[in-house]
């Protein structure tokens, strides 16, 4: 089944099949599953519901490619991910409407995310070529110690519906620079982003092979990846319920794997910030995705005596913010992935209000459907609220007060969590001492966007390991090979 109303340029961007060896191929047993538009409900296309029988053919087709991948030169596999990287760029208005149909989020931000996640692929392109090794002092002159690094092998990539582009990008892109290939199962809910993505990777001439996608049962698909000897590595994001059955599973044939879990982000405001800044990194923190990101502020921690001042202008903010289906012109904030998520962000507001917190802005679910929740504001919060403990995802900004340095550090730490923090502050040696203090992977100060290709992205704690992005991302993919040779003066 394909759906035409995307009013695409390019309509064999559109992919229902699963891609294993170069080719798209349907589900063995002729199963599909309906993928719908969050806003409205609509089918957008019935898509390959795979099991084990075409995962384990995937990783047979990754693992056949792979000698001749990692063999090829680093510059041969730069030029690669630059011809995907262009091809990528050229189609971003028709990716983008891919993107927000399937995912729900307004088409600028879509835009945004294809260009961001295109960036992984320019960034890791470069750093191919940059795969370094050492020499070591001997302790003899008859020895030679020299310290190689080698491709880890079939990668196996797990990745949410949030970012459907980015989050594939971000683990497709280091995978290949470092001379692996790829089996990915993308998100049941997005799976047409990731057919895209590998659409334009064959156009730009990346062997057979080298990417497969699968589409389907997670449990069934995930069994296979976890436990196959020749997938030596798991990449994963998404919640860290998931993230430790995956460990667990992965246990058994000592993978190497990365996890970018759960956050609970405490975005802390001192009394000497700027509260304008403060206002507009908090929007754009909080309320991208619809607040549907791991790193996306959890909880604001706000000094007592600007408390008001800062509930103030925020309240003005969000208020001012329209709710709305991602296509239509003028929309901030689009809908959540499904009913189920938003009934969930519904109950972490009510059992707020029944514990005291007052609703200054929003607070409801929206008359635009099941799936719309309105960008809401929550004051007065204490740390026994649900909306404190749990990861909310989605579009609530709960307001805590606190009185001093040590209680903001106290009450941001306060979590098992440990992806991202955010700190405004225009006190040089706070900045510092709140940084070291605070136990995350990254920390935003006075700055509510942190993401890019250069940086390196992930969290400590229970919140994964492991790190996307900049020259430390190339790490996990790669393994460390030590040679020692003797008999140099022989």
């Amino acid at each position: 089944m394909r759906e035409t109303g995307f009013n695409l340029n390019d309509p064999e961007l559109l992919r229902t099949a699963a891609f294993i060896d170069g080719s798209w191929v349907p589900a063995d047993d002729g199963a599909s599953y309906l993928v719908t538009d969050p806003a409205c409900g609509r089918t957008l296309a019935g898509v390959a519901n795979c099991g084990a029988n075409e995962t384990l053919r995937a990783i047979d087709a990754a693992s056949a490619a792979l000698l001749g991948w990692r063999n090829t030169s680093a510059k041969e596999r730069a030029n690669s991910l630059r011809r995907w990287f262009e091809l990528i760029n050229a189609s971003c208005e028709d990716l983008a409407r891919l993107l927000t149909a399937e995912q729900g989020k307004p088409l600028a931000e879509a835009r945004g995310e294809i260009t961001y996640g295109a960036s992984y692929i320019e960034w890791f392109a470069e750093e191919s070529k940059r795969i370094y090794g050492d020499t070591i002092q001997p302790g003899s002159n008859n020895q030679r110690l020299i310290v190689l690094k080698e491709p880890v092998g079939v990668v196996a990539c797990i990745t949410p519906w949030n970012f459907p582009n980015a989050m594939l990008t971000r683990k497709i892109a280091p995978a290949l620079a470092a001379g692996c290939t790829v089996v990915c199962k993308p998100a049941e809910a997005t799976p047409l982003s990731a057919f895209a993505l590998a659409e334009l990777a064959q156009r730009a001439g990346i062997p057979r092979g080298v990417i497969n996608m699968v589409t389907g049962d997670p449990a069934k698909i995930g069994g296979v990846l976890t436990r196959h000897a020749q997938v030596r590595k798991l990449s994963f994001t998404g919640s860290t319920r998931v993230g430790k059955q995956l460990l667990a599973d992965c246990a058994g044939t000592v993978k190497r794997t990365s996890m970018e879990l759960g956050g609970n982000a405490p975005f802390v405001v001192f009394e000497d910030a700027d509260i304008d800044a403060a206002v507009a990194g908090a929007l754009a923190s909080k309320f991208r995705n619809a607040g549907q990101t791991c790193v996306c502020a959890n909880r604001f921690l706000v000094q007592d005596s600007i408390y008001e001042r800062f509930t103030s202008a925020l309240v003005a903010a969000v208020n001012a913010m329209t709710l709305g289906r991602g296509d239509e012109a003028g929309v901030d904030i689009g809908p959540m992935i499904n009913a189920d998520a938003a009934d969930k962000v519904i109950g972490l507001i009510n059992h707020a209000r029944t514990l005291g917190a007052r609703v200054a802005a929003g607070g409801r679910r929206s008359k635009l459907g099941s799936t719309f929740v309105e960008p809401t504001v929550l004051t007065e919060v204490t740390s026994e609220m649900r909306v404190c403990r749990e990861e909310i995802f989605g579009p609530v900004a709960p307001l805590q007060r606190f009185t001093t340095e040590g209680d903001a550090i106290a009450l941001a730490n306060d979590t098992r969590a440990g992806l991202a923090a955010y700190v405004y502050t225009r006190d040089m040696g706070r900045i510092w001492r709140v940084s070291d203090a605070m136990e995350y992977g990254i920390v935003g100060v006075n700055e509510g966007t942190i993401s890019n290709e250069m940086a390196p992205f992930g969290g400590i704690k229970e919140s994964g390991h492991g790190r996307e992005g900049s020259r430390y991302g190339m790490d996990d993919y790669l393994e460390i090979k030590y040679l020692c040779m003797g008999g140099i003066e022989s």
